[in-house]
């Protein structure tokens, strides 16, 4: 199969909904719910392809350059909200049960990979 690499997400609410890209080098779109039109049935959604800021204004500068990695420049913020949470003393916001639920899904898609595409149940550690 050919396919370009992706990591994605989509979110949806009443008013409109957000797409990451699903092709590299494209940017995300933004869709938005038209208000109500008596005059006929349904609403008309419209698409936005938009950028995504970076926030590299965020972090200590020296670390604010790895914004431009892979992910959407996520991984300096997670490992500063890590660290952040050390230095203050307090709980982070993404918990050790949080990071196994986002972990979870992958390692198990490599097992599944790893076993000629077999059924691998992914553990809810939410539940746990």
């Amino acid at each position: 199969m050919s396919r370009a690499y992706t990591e994605a997400f989509s979110v949806y609410g009443d008013a409109g909904g957000f797409e990451w890209q699903q092709v590299e080098h494209e940017d995300p779109l933004l869709f938005t719910l038209e208000p109500t039109d008596p005059t006929r049935r349904g609403r008309d959604v419209t698409s936005t392809r938009i950028t995504v800021p970076d926030r590299g204004d965020l972090l200590p500068s020296e670390i604010a350059r790895f914004t431009a990695g892979g992910h959407g420049g996520s991984h300096p913020h997670l490992v500063h909200e890590f660290v952040r949470a050390i230095v203050e003393g307090r709980p982070s916001a993404i918990d050790a049960v949080t990071a196994a639920d986002w972990t979870a899904p992958g390692i198990c898609a490599h097992e599944s990979a790893l076993q000629n595409g077999a059924a691998v149940t992914v553990p809810n550690w939410s539940c746990a």
